[in-house]
């Protein structure tokens, strides 16, 4: 379990590093959104360490939360700019 939280965790940040250096939004918020998913997968590996009684993960949970919030702002932000863009008919 360690080696796919690990490979997980650093998912998080290195699609956000990615996405953040692609010229195109719809690719930004594509590698946020793969970002998002790593995020919900380390969620997911600390809530089975907790159940496995390996710890107590709620201080990483409240963190993940904040992140993941984060991203959906960003994301968020990313879709409304190209929904201005698009011409009205």
């Amino acid at each position: 379990m360690i080696p796919q939280l690990r490979r997980a965790v650093i998912s998080v940040p290195a699609n956000i590093a990615e996405g953040f250096k692609k010229k195109s939004k719809p690719d930004k918020v594509r590698y946020m959104n793969i970002s998002q998913g790593s995020l919900e997968e380390v969620r997911y590996y600390l809530i089975l360490a907790a159940d496995l009684g390996y710890g107590n993960s709620d201080k990483l949970s409240d963190d993940l939360d904040i992140v993941s919030k984060m991203l959906e702002g960003y994301m968020s932000s990313i879709r409304k700019s190209i929904l201005m863009k698009v011409p009205q008919s």
